[in-house]
């Protein structure tokens, strides 16, 4: 059960077969332009929009790599050589300075989460992505459950009418491997009494954040071996493409 639902919905009257049959179809809800811009007002990160950036960058990038050995286009290739050059640089002074900051990054990505715990009912793409990272890890908000109080939803003020009052999502309760159905419920009321170590029965009582810094020692062979095979592939890709503008331009010089 998911409560994602537009105010004063509307829709768009289309005639379909005239002369036969007159249907409605509701295209659009007002109010579902505006929800693109609703995340971004509290802060919220909307998933949609990485993947469009990572996508319209990989387009791009293929296409002048592509077009560019095609068409032995210098000025293409040297585009893609210097915008794989840049991502790279990128990529390796992020890494630098998230060793360095530890602190502050941790910091950064706690004040990150929550903010996102804020927005929670207000985009389904970030709602299905936060619960989805919470299912993985087995963790609860941020800190701890009570980082839900941030949410208009769950949080346990007494002005609060929403039915989620005390509550958590879903996706923090430990689900039982012989349940074939969701329980969307199971989160309800759950920090009204009690304390962690009785929640502890319900829902994951453990942090995203400390299940994250948990997380990245185990695997750092992996993550390291993905940043390597990354790299590597990204300074071929620059060596091919240098390589190939020297061969166009030696054969432009001995043409000529």
């Amino acid at each position: 059960m998911h409560y994602y639902r537009y105010e004063n919905a509307e829709c768009l009257i289309l005639p379909k077969n005239l002369g036969k049959t007159i249907s409605v179809n509701c295209l659009f809800p007002q109010g579902v332009l505006s929800d693109l811009t609703q995340v971004t007002r509290l802060h919220g990160f909307d998933p949609v929009w990485g993947v469009l950036v990572v996508g319209t960058v990989t387009f791009i990038l293929g296409f002048a790599g592509c077009v560019g050995a095609l068409r032995e286009n210098i000025c293409l290739l040297k585009f893609f050589a210097g915008v794989i050059g840049f991502i790279f640089f990128l990529e390796l002074t992020a890494a630098v300075l998230a060793f360095v900051f530890q602190g502050q990054v941790r910091e950064w990505i706690s004040d990150f989460f929550l903010a996102n715990v804020k927005a929670y009912r207000e985009d389904i793409d970030l709602q299905n992505l936060i619960d989805s990272l919470q299912k993985l890890n087995h963790c609860c908000g941020a800190k701890d459950p009570n980082d839900w109080n941030l949410n208009v939803y769950f949080n346990c003020s007494e002005s609060n009418p929403s039915r989620e009052k005390c509550g958590v999502p879903f996706s923090c309760c430990i689900s039982d491997p012989a349940d074939t159905v969701v329980n969307t419920q199971c989160g309800y009321d759950v920090r009204a009494s009690g304390t962690p170590s009785v929640w502890s029965n319900t829902i994951y009582v453990k942090g995203c954040m400390i299940a994250l810094e948990e997380w990245l020692p185990r695997n750092l062979y992996i993550v390291a071996g993905v940043f390597i095979v990354i790299s590597l592939l990204q300074m071929v890709g620059i060596f091919l493409a240098r390589t190939l503008i020297g061969d166009i331009e030696k054969v432009k010089f001995n043409y000529y």
